[in-house]
């Protein structure tokens, strides 16, 4: 902690506002730097976004700006135990995109020739053999993809629990159940006020997903965010016949089996959310067109149940890249929000861009392409 914060009063130097993934990591990495940390959670942790979503721990794929975070926050993965006490039920499985045509081949080419002239090497193109032997169970029309050896998958529910139970060993005080109301800057503190009471502390983080927008506007940050719904679902146990993650160039696709043998599919299926009664609102008839996809793919999976169907409650930005940073209207506001449906894999490193920004000022890594003010020639309705 920076020498002037010494004098801090006694309680909190810190609120975040919100128990999803990014919320609990930027407890964690606050309380490890030496900070007293309050979360204040809506409902409990990883209600929505952050534990609903399919796990995909995924630097494929990523918006060039994003692959710097991406890439920092895959080593913080693989080191999680050294780091958290816990592995977050991380699995290094890979991740494979596949292209069904040739155009589709080409375009991810293209793609990977972009990334290798920007320095990064992490995606490579396999062909049709190589995807056979990388998914043997694949349909033959596949023509081949990018892999990824060492992207993988969580659960997420384990996974912010874990960073959560990480912070509390640290001291961090988390509080379930009470939502964050208003926020206002009062002399050097920041007020939360909750049906619990107000809560105080002179920083203060925002990290409240789908309900992030209406306080990044208190503080005078207004951004175009909109709120949606995205869908999962899950079939019966089948005999193992796949372990990597998939995803398709030509279609929504998120795809993967788990060591019980059921198999999760989503691939950023939107639907409605009610963000006032804070839930998803799922719509079959495009759980239906996702089950094709699936079978297309893998033929012989035609004719397996659905168990279980859900819906969490996610915050998209118009250029699907988040809000990281400081406030350009508030002091001493940090915000998190608008992960767009690919936050997850981010979690780790995003808590540690907020704690350096609290207690240094600045990012190690580049985070001006997150601006919270890049809209703001945009109007905000």
């Amino acid at each position: 902690m920076r020498p002037e914060q010494a004098g801090l009063p006694r309680g909190s130097d810190v609120i975040v506002i919100g128990g999803g993934f990014h919320g609990t990591s930027s407890a964690f990495h606050l309380a490890r730097a030496g900070a007293k940390v309050t979360l204040l959670e809506a409902e409990y942790c990883a209600r929505h976004a952050s534990g609903v979503n399919a796990g995909g721990v995924r630097t494929l794929g990523r918006h060039h700006a994003e692959i710097p975070l991406a890439r920092a926050s895959l080593d913080l993965w693989h080191r999680l135990p050294e780091l958290i006490g816990d592995d977050g039920s991380f699995v290094c499985s890979g991740q494979l995109q596949i292209a069904e045509t040739p155009q589709e081949l080409d375009k991810l080419r293209r793609r990977v020739a972009e990334l290798n002239a920007l320095g990064f090497t992490h995606e490579v193109i396999v062909d049709a053999q190589q995807v056979r032997e990388i998914a043997p169970r694949l349909a033959h029309h596949v023509v081949g993809g990018i892999w990824v050896d060492d992207d993988g998958h969580a659960v997420p529910y384990r996974a912010v629990t874990a960073f959560r139970h990480a912070a509390q060993r640290l001291g961090a005080q988390f509080h379930e159940a009470t939502p964050a109301r208003t926020i206002e800057r009062v002399g050097n503190q920041w007020r939360v006020s909750t049906p619990l009471g107000v809560f105080s502390a002179p920083w203060l983080v925002n990290a409240a997903g789908a309900w992030s927008g209406d306080f990044a506007a208190q503080a005078g940050d207004a951004v175009p965010m909109k709120p949606g719904g995205l869908m999962l679902m899950i079939t019966q146990r089948v005999p193992h016949f796949v372990d990597p993650v998939l995803g398709a160039a030509g279609r929504p696709l998120s795809f993967k089996q788990f060591a019980n043998g059921t198999v999760l599919i989503g691939g950023g299926l939107r639907c409605g959310a009610d963000i006032v009664r804070r839930h998803g609102e799922v719509d079959f008839l495009k759980l239906s067109s996702s089950a094709q996809t699936v079978t297309d793919l893998f033929p012989h999976l035609a004719g397996i149940n659905v168990v279980r169907a859900w819906a969490g409650v996610e915050a998209f930005m118009p250029d699907e890249i988040p809000v990281i940073g400081l406030s350009r209207h508030a002091p001493q506001l940090v915000h998190a929000f608008g992960f767009s449906a690919h936050g997850f894999e981010l979690g780790p490193i995003g808590g540690k861009i907020v704690s350096e920004l609290v207690l240094e000022g600045r990012s190690t890594l580049p985070i001006a392409p997150f601006a919270v003010d890049r809209f703001a020639s945009v109007a905000v309705h």
